[in-house]
């Protein structure tokens, strides 16, 4: 027998849920993606019950609530990237603006570290804006003005030890991150580059360590 369409739910139902989600897109917003659910559900003036009970865990509300926030926001940094004149120019603000985004919402934070990887559609989400990263990467380092020894998993280094900068600073210097970035991005450019000591595949073992199994997936 075909399966029957799930019953329309409630009015009341419906609100209860659209106070979750805006309430979930308010905690991860502030908090990031592993704030309490206690609090979501304080918020959304429902009970703990309730939200599981609406979305399982945190796991589906995660995926219910930050994927078209996300995708909208990584898409906009994308496009003000690809709009710059040269290799150079839109490699430097792909940089610049994923930063941005970290210290602006801690829950994007936690997304471009990969501080969580359980959600299946974010983490599908995010790793379109890492191969779009190392598509401007391979450009740059291609026409010569970006050191050729980079690789994308020293980009995500810089992505992750960004995380860290701007939550320790965000009530104290919340720009700090502005300079450091700066520096890193001077240091990145061809006349600039000097011998490293260690390779790539150390890096990469790294992160292996860092992400308990291995570095951000590239398609």
């Amino acid at each position: 027998m075909p399966d029957r369409p799930a019953p329309a739910l409630r009015a009341d139902a419906r609100r209860n849920l659209e106070k979750l989600k805006a309430a979930a897109a308010e905690v991860f917003r502030e908090q990031g993606l592993n704030a309490p659910l206690e609090e979501v559900a304080q918020r959304a003036g429902v009970s703990i019950g309730t939200l599981y009970n609406r979305f399982g865990g945190r796991q589906e509300l995660i995926d219910a609530v930050v994927p078209e926030l996300a995708g909208a926001k990584l898409g906009e940094a994308m496009r003000r990237a690809g709009a710059q004149p040269t290799p150079w120019s839109r490699f430097a603000v792909y940089i610049e603006e994923m930063c941005a985004l970290q210290a602006a919402d801690t829950a994007l934070n936690d997304i471009i570290a990969r501080s969580y990887q359980d959600a299946a559609e974010l983490t599908a989400i995010c790793a379109e804006s890492v191969v779009y990263g190392t598509r401007l990467l391979a450009e740059a380092q291609a026409d010569g003005s970006l050191r050729p020894d980079l690789t994308a998993d020293d980009v995500f280094v810089v992505f992750w030890l960004n995380s860290r900068l701007t939550r320790t600073t965000a009530a104290t210097a919340p720009d700090a991150w502005r300079r450091h970035i700066a520096f890193l991005l001077d240091g990145l450019r061809t006349p600039a580059a000097t011998s490293l000591s260690a390779g790539p595949e150390t890096v990469t073992a790294s992160l292996a360590a860092l992400l308990g199994g291995g570095p951000p997936r590239r398609r």
